[in-house]
């Protein structure tokens, strides 16, 4: 008989994980006619429990010509610009989402806490409820991994080529 010896390694698995922290949120119409902003806010239920919220009351519908330039900055010595500055057409996205990668990532960040996901044209105010910051924990750090910092997340959103409004989200991944 030959002795079959196993040798078993056992490893210890940490995982490095980060966390999102919202720090602040800024909402702003450009257009008062053309939309208003009913809430933006940033809510605490608990330690392990936060989440932004927004309501915007569109007051010229429906709205067909959407295009939204998003930007990530990282704060060092002020905000400077991080990984992506882009700028798409929000109707051709939510048409055919798998052609814009980049805008797919960044939509992903609240898109599905919101009543903005349908094709255009949009005949409603936009609300964005209960975004957690569990979704930009995955998104930041398993999806494309992030390096720790301060982020500002800004956006400008245009309808029929005019800016109507801005949303500019803040927070720290650590």
């Amino acid at each position: 008989f030959a002795e079959r010896v196993e040798t078993i390694l056992i490893f210890e698995y940490s995982k490095i994980s980060a966390d999102f922290e919202f720090t602040n949120i800024k909402c702003l119409s450009l257009d008062e006619s053309f939309c208003s902003i009913e809430y933006c806010f940033l809510k605490s239920v608990s330690r392990n429990y936060k989440y932004s919220s927004l309501k915007v009351n569109l007051h010229k519908v429906p709205i067909d010509k959407i295009k939204i330039n998003f930007a990530i900055f990282k704060r060092l010595n002020g905000y400077k610009p991080f990984l992506y500055n882009i700028t798409f057409d929000a109707c051709k996205y939510l048409k055919n989402p798998q052609k814009y990668p980049v805008a797919r990532f960044i939509l992903s960040l609240f898109i599905p806490f919101s009543n903005m996901n349908h094709t255009c044209p949009y005949d409603h105010d936009l609300i964005v409820d209960k975004a957690p910051t569990s979704n930009m924990d995955h998104q930041l750090t398993n999806t494309l991994p992030f390096p720790r910092g301060d982020y500002g997340f800004f956006s400008i959103w245009y309808a029929f080529g005019i800016p109507r409004a801005t949303v500019n989200v803040f927070g720290t991944l650590t």
